[in-house]
């Protein structure tokens, strides 16, 4: 049999382009060697989220003499957290799996290997069996980067070096727990488990935590950290592991942190390695499969989505990729644009952005207006935080007065962030947003506040 599309990977890119691909009618094969879903439902988005939540519910309680409730002994029993972590996860993805059944998508496990050219598309092979596509999607996704220093390699084999697998899978609770790395994963994790009791210290390369996220949103962030009792080493380079130490540089000096885990969280790279993507030609970027912004490869009848393009590393994008991607198959010309992606943070409090911050507006030149407020100007934001510190943040183009970028920390900004995004992508201007009437009380009218202040 020849199939109409062959999917590699069935993370969010990989699932959902074979559940679209099969709905429209196309007969698609979907290779995974793991588990459906891909990191994201098994060992990131999801599993992390469930952990978290339960830290806040913790958190909230142990707050809750401030809002007139009082409870004693509040503890965070971490193997029942983890078991009902799991136990999401499996639902999630026997959901998956009836999702596939359903658009008729035929799911093999084992590990893909492109060999080659067929009579009429592609040959992969996965495990003793070959197949052949007209057409091919590349949903690899990513893995962590673990980096080459002395100690890691050991520590990894010995479990006293985690990634975002294992930490996600811990039976205990680390006394002291150090994190290399203060990106989103980071502080996800040193959210969770300082609230699960560990001793957490964050050491990043950076003068900020959170990336690229606005410098004044990652301030509040870090205070809030710190308040928690995280301890953070910033302008700080590791440079070895020893014994149950991490040693690390900072202005000159070598200081050294004793651990009980220590968790790997620098970032991710494209999985491409072993792919047998050489055997088509497919055009490489520094380890990033390379598309156009119909997630088409150089190769007629390939395509890339998800972070095995290196575009946009977010569950989110991958799925829009994987839909542009079925859509041009299909003969429906369909675009990617990246301009209006939010992120998120979800710790406690929230962080979520979308759009220009200041920082990218003016490495690209655009002349820009920024209105801010605290969101203790939402009535509902004040009712649920007594004395939050969150903000909302702004921007527009001088020129035209259209939004570019809106950030913001505080509870349900996850939530609220999509909006922002949907104003960004349909260019609305600033007068567009006033006529917008926002439900009262809910803390998305701080939106509409700060764009008054415009």
């Amino acid at each position: 049999m020849i199939y109409e599309l062959i999917v590699i990977g069935g993370g969010p890119a990989g699932y959902l382009a074979a559940e679209r691909a099969g709905h429209a009618g196309l007969s698609t094969l979907l290779i995974e060697k793991r588990s459906l879903g891909g990191v994201c439902l098994n060992e990131g988005c999801i599993p992390s989220k469930a952990l978290l939540y339960s830290a806040k519910i913790a958190d909230n309680a142990r707050d809750g003499a401030k809002y007139g409730v009082e409870a004693g002994n509040v503890a965070l029993n971490h193997p029942v957290v983890i078991k009902r972590k799991n136990k999401v996860v499996s639902k999630l993805v026997a959901g998956v799996n009836a999702k596939m059944k359903k658009n008729k998508v035929t799911v093999v496990k084992g590990e893909a290997y492109i060999l080659g050219p067929g009579p009429e598309g592609y040959k992969v092979k996965a495990g003793d069996s070959i197949y052949e596509g007209r057409r091919l999607l590349i949903a690899t996704g990513s893995n962590p980067i673990i980096l080459p220093l002395p100690g890691v390699k050991e520590g990894l084999e010995s479990g006293f070096v985690l990634t975002n697998r294992e930490i996600l899978d811990l039976e205990e609770v680390p006394a002291r727990l150090v994190i290399v790395g203060g990106g989103v994963i980071g502080l996800e994790m040193a959210s969770y488990y300082r609230s699960a009791g560990s001793e957490v210290t964050v050491i990043e390369m950076l003068d900020h935590i959170a990336g690229p996220t606005d410098s004044e949103i990652s301030d509040i962030l870090l205070k809030n950290y710190e308040k928690k009792g995280i301890q953070f080493k910033l302008n700080a380079k590791v440079t070895k592991l020893e014994g149950n130490s991490a040693v690390y540089e900072s202005k000159g000096e070598t200081f050294k942190i004793e651990a009980d885990k220590v968790l790997l969280s620098i970032g991710r790279r494209p999985a491409t390695e072993g792919l047998g993507l050489e055997n088509i030609g497919v055009e490489l970027d520094r380890g990033r499969i390379k598309v156009d912004d119909q997630c088409r490869t150089n190769v007629p009848g390939v395509y890339a989505a998800g972070d095995v393009n290196g575009k946009s590393m977010l569950a989110h994008t991958a799925y829009r990729e994987s839909e542009v991607a079925v859509n041009n198959m299909l003969g429906k010309k369909d675009i990617m644009r990246y301009n209006a992606i939010a992120s998120v943070i979800y710790t406690n409090p929230e962080v979520a952005g979308v759009g220009e911050t200041e920082a990218t507006a003016k490495e690209k030149g655009i002349e820009y207006e920024v209105a801010k407020l605290p969101m203790m100007y939402s009535g509902r934001y004040m009712a649920e935080n007594e004395g939050g510190d969150g903000i909302c943040k702004v921007l527009i183009d001088k020129k035209h007065k259209k939004l570019i970028g809106l950030h913001m920390i505080g509870n349900y900004a996850s939530e609220i962030i999509y909006g922002a995004a949907l104003m960004i992508e349909m260019e609305m201007r600033v007068d567009d947003v006033k006529e917008l009437v926002f439900p009262h009380p809910t803390v998305s009218e701080i939106i509409r506040e700060t764009i008054f202040e415009f």
